[in-house]
């Protein structure tokens, strides 16, 4: 018997895994982690992409057979790309931060629900099955990041996404190995994705993974088969991707959802700890908007490259949202003068405003050596303010609420949903929807789709797609 490859030891870990692995407090993360990020769906359902997306499926179709937030069926694939653009959009759900890579396990609920949808699965298997996509993405982001390299982080979301697709439909071991294999070797993003001036695509990076995982996964469900030696092989994902790394899939657990973070505020996960320590600044300064002259910002350096204007570009040109959320200065900016940061900070004529624009250019960025060293256990961001009047005060924090080491709670996440998703959905079927995930292991995923169709777009609302 020949010896397994890498892609079939990976495949093997995601078909023996059962929900009697996942612990108690990894179940209640998860749980929270789904009610988080149908949250963010709902809260984007408006959003201009969202709804061109939204547009072209109507226009394309797809066989009835999952379905979309919002109302409405498709096919598997496509149910995968809208669902999570809608998750993603706003930027606002959870977040994993290794060393050399950060990205949103979340984003791995939409093809798992889809294939869970279309297999009648119950509330247990989603729930495995999402367990299994953290896992692997978070594994290998940490054993084999690909930043650096030039790929983006979604590059091992091809990985997560086959595999908890797979394991939501209950492949056997070949045709998950298969599936994941052809997924793996097809999809492998430039980080070109979050350089420079950001376009639609940062958001939509990891839906179009969801999208082509699906697809690979329902492929292999027939019979095709793809190169098993996609990691080691001649030509392979370590040769031409990510260097050399070992994971032993044997030895590994599904509790890696218990290190992702939550986020209170509307912005990219690095910049959580500055916006707390700002606003509490304010506060206990009584300071205004109005009142200060610059900011000075100290930061750890994968912050500053990413969101700081370090090595992805400059952060000081802000014109639509994908620049401003990856934007340290417009966050800060917006974040002192409205005292919060939620979607409507993210509106267009929020963005261009004059007030904005002005303080932004008046933020300082800098890396910080001790910040950095303690990174990624801490999150650790210092804001100092001189004011008009000659005076300087300062803050620091080093963790935020949402931080896996000081989570939100239940009520907090729903209280997200609750602010995010009445615009979207009546309050009644929140109320069902909240109660419906808190008890998801007892329920289908029909039950948890059904629910989801009844959202829909403000009464007079008219998005525009133009």
């Amino acid at each position: 018997m020949a010896e397994m490859t890498d892609v079939e030891r990976l495949a093997a870990f995601v078909h023996r895994a059962s929900w009697e692995d996942v612990s108690e407090q990894a179940r209640a993360a998860l749980k929270a982690r789904v009610l988080d990020s149908l949250a963010c769906a709902l809260g984007a359902m408006d959003g201009e992409p969202t709804v061109k997306i939204r547009h072209h499926i109507d226009r394309f179709g797809g066989n009835p057979l999952t379905t979309l937030i919002g109302g409405g069926r498709t096919s598997p694939d496509r149910a995968a790309f809208y669902n999570g653009a809608l998750v993603r959009y706003l930027d606002f759900n959870d977040v994993y931060l290794a060393p050399g890579e950060s990205f949103h396990p979340s984003d791995n609920l939409a093809p798992v629900l889809a294939a869970a949808e279309y297999a009648d699965a119950d509330g247990k298997r989603l729930l495995t099955a999402l367990a299994v996509a953290y896992q692997v993405q978070i594994r290998i982001s940490e054993e084999a990041p690909v930043r650096r390299r030039g790929f983006d982080h979604v590059t091992q979301g091809t990985f997560s996404a086959a595999a908890g697709a797979a394991k939501a439909l209950d492949l056997d071991l070949a045709r998950t190995a298969n599936g994941i294999a052809i997924a793996a070797t097809a999809n492998n993003a430039l980080r070109v994705t979050r350089t420079g001036l950001l376009s639609h695509w940062k958001g939509l990076a990891f839906p179009d993974v969801s999208r082509n995982a699906v697809h690979a996964v329902f492929l292999a469900s027939e019979g095709i088969t793809g190169p098993l030696a996609v990691f080691e092989g001649n030509k392979g994902w370590r040769e031409t991707i990510s260097g050399s790394w070992e994971i032993d899939w044997s030895k590994e657990n599904l509790e890696k959802v218990l290190g992702t973070d939550l986020k209170e505020y509307n912005s990219e996960a690095h910049a959580q700890s500055a916006i707390e320590a700002l606003l509490s600044l304010m506060a206990r300064e009584d300071v205004s908007a109005k009142d200060i002259d610059t900011m000075q910002v100290d930061t750890f350096q994968v912050s500053y490259d990413i969101i700081g204007g370090g090595e992805e570009g400059n952060k000081k040109i802000v014109r639509t949202k994908e620049e401003a959320d990856h934007s340290l200065p417009y966050i800060l900016a917006v974040a002192a003068l409205d005292r919060q940061l939620m979607p409507a900070q993210y509106a267009p004529e929020r963005i261009v405003a004059p007030d904005v624009q002005d303080l932004l250019q008046r933020v300082l960025v800098t890396p910080n050596d001790e910040f950095t060293r303690r990174f990624p256990e801490e999150h650790s961001n210092g804001v100092t303010l001189t004011l008009k009047d000659g005076r300087t005060v300062c803050a620091e924090r080093h963790t935020y609420r949402g931080f896996h080491t000081t989570p939100m709670s239940w009520n907090d996440v729903v209280a997200k949903f609750n602010s995010l998703g009445e615009r979207f959905l009546g309050e009644p079927e929140r109320r069902e929807l909240v109660d419906l995930v808190a008890d998801l292991e007892r329920v289908r995923v029909s039950d948890l789709t059904r629910l989801l169709a009844k959202a829909h777009l403000p009464q007079g609302s008219n998005p525009k797609l133009g």
